[in-house]
């Protein structure tokens, strides 16, 4: 894959919830060359593999997937520094916009729907009797809730999000005590829908789609090659 703009380490590694044997995520974004982009079939505008367990999203995709506030995308332009493998120019100034991306009730939406999803998959498990692979998915589902519940309420009332979550051991924990009664995760989820309800975001009503359609023209004129196109 080349245009890589933006390439770094996530997932539970990122998080510092990583445990001997876990797989290490890595999420990208790449652009096009925009000669391709005209034609009557646009590129793949996704790529992912295993061994190496990597995303790639074409620079439009993730730009639209980020307005929305997908909590996955959103962690590639607010990672430690440590933790990234490719940055680019382009890169670069796609961090220093990362803010324009964001919107309160968009922030709210995703992160509670996705912590609502884990939470539907744990109480698909029912009372906590299953096998011990079963428990393990468990107990990680648990995990994403509760960090998708923190994450999501500091970045709707600072407008900051920190991939590495303090105290991974009470993570840990949480996971052990959900996988042995699922309905444990629902006061949490609870709490935070609440903690949302009550709190005032410091986040836009709307993303500021400008700067983003801005860098993505950027990043067209970058890799326009005028010589490519067919006479």
């Amino acid at each position: 894959m080349t245009n890589i703009l933006l390439s770094g380490v996530v997932g539970s590694t990122a998080y510092g919830l990583a445990h001997k044997g876990s797989d290490v995520d890595r999420l990208g974004l790449f652009a096009a060359p925009t000669e391709t982009l005209h034609g009557l079939h646009g590129p793949k505008e996704s790529h992912v593999t295993t061994a190496p367990d990597r995303t790639l999203h074409e620079a439009a995709k993730w730009c639209r997937l980020a307005l929305g506030g997908n909590p996955t995308v959103m962690e590639l332009v607010w990672l430690p520094e440590e933790l990234y493998e490719v940055r680019t120019e382009l890169g670069d100034e796609l961090i220093g916009i990362r803010a324009s991306f964001l919107s309160a009730r968009r922030v709210r939406d995703a992160y509670l729907g996705y912590a609502t999803q884990q939470f539907r998959k744990l109480q698909s498990r029912g009372d906590g009797s299953f096998s011990a692979d079963t428990r393990k998915r468990t107990a990680k589902h648990a995990r994403h809730l509760k960090r998708l519940c923190r994450q999501g309420y500091e970045l709707y009332t600072t407008g900051q999000l920190t991939i590495r979550v303090e105290d991974p051991e009470s993570y840990h924990r949480f996971g052990e005590q959900v996988a042995a009664d699922p309905a444990a995760a629902l006061p949490l989820l609870r709490r935070f829908e609440a903690a949302f309800d009550e709190s005032r975001s410091v986040l836009p009503e709307q993303p500021d789609e400008s700067a983003a359609e801005a860098w993505l023209r950027r990043v067209r004129a970058r890799f326009y090659t005028p010589d490519a196109v067919p006479a």
